[in-house]
């Protein structure tokens, strides 16, 4: 009897261990289907607050005015970091031209390591709802900005910090529900 006795805490034992690997691996497949279905594709930036980017880029080649940290003072203002071969981009344009043309907000762009020939085309086929545009064509400024991934759109207040951080192509939904309640309540907030 007394080997029954010692061999009940082994069994108990054992089906414990033999439970742990199942249970860390339902836990597991718990954490990635919330992953999968959590809608909430907003990405934490540790720039939120914080004043941008020291940065002063020359324009496209074949544009005028290129794009500085000093410009992005003053006013609220949206930067958008694009590139002509970037297809999410090609998306994203249209309502970036929409938004530009009602006045609502200045949008600044940052063209990321394109061609000027590129860049340019790009905008007479698409639109160019560009106030500004800095070329940005070693990546250096887009790497101080935190990018990594294109487009990104910033939200930045009138005393020159990022208010807000969009990554990816916004569509109608994202811009009404979530970039532009940032933009009012910092026009509201400065009295513009």
């Amino acid at each position: 009897m007394s080997a029954d006795v010692e061999q009940e805490p082994r069994r108990r034992g054992s089906r414990l261990v033999l439970l742990l690997p199942l249970a860390v691996f339902g836990l597991l497949g718990a954490a990635f289907y919330w992953g999968l279905w959590n809608n909430d594709d907003r990405l934490p930036s540790p720039l939120i607050g914080k004043p941008i980017p020291d940065f002063a880029l020359p324009p496209i080649e074949g544009r005028q005015d290129g794009l500085s940290s000093a410009d992005l003072r003053g006013e609220v203002s949206i930067v958008n970091v694009w590139a002509s071969w970037c297809v999410p981009c090609r998306t994203e344009n249209p309502l970036l031209v929409e938004l530009a043309e009602t006045g609502t907000v200045p949008i600044h762009g940052i063209n990321y390591k394109d061609e000027p020939e590129a860049a340019l085309a790009f905008l007479d086929e698409l639109g160019d709802p560009f106030t500004l545009i800095g070329a940005d064509r070693s990546g250096r400024a887009a790497i101080d900005w935190g990018v990594y991934g294109l487009p990104e759109t910033f939200v930045i207040d009138a005393k020159g910090r990022i208010a807000y951080k969009h990554v990816g192509p916004f569509d109608r939904r994202s811009l009404e529900d979530d970039i532009l309640p940032v933009v009012r309540r910092l026009q509201a907030e400065r009295g513009s």
